[in-house]
C-alpha cells in the first residue's frame, strides 16, 4: 500500500508519530533530543577512506614541538 506523501511529510522522522508544531519536524522533545544525541555521537557519519596526515594542514598535533 503506497504511503500518502502529505501524511509522511508531517510524521516524526524517528518514530513516525504526527509531528508537533512546537518540536517540528519531531513529535516531541524526546525524539528531538534523541536526534541531537545521534548527531553528537557521530550516528549520522558517512564512512570514507582514512584521512591522510599530509591533507591535515594547519591542524595542531601533539607531536609537533615547533
Amino acid at each position: 500500500m503506497p504511503r500518502n506523501p502529505e501524511s509522511s511529510a508531517k510524521a516524526c522522522p524517528l518514530c513516525g508519530r504526527p509531528a508537533s508544531p512546537d518540536h517540528a519536524p519531531f513529535c516531541g522533545q524526546g525524539c528531538k533530543d534523541r536526534d541531537l544525541l545521534k548527531w553528537l555521537g557521530d550516528g549520522y557519519r558517512i564512512a570514507g577512506p582514512p584521512a591522510d596526515e599530509s591533507d591535515l594542514t594547519g591542524v595542531d598535533r601533539e607531536d609537533d614541538d615547533s
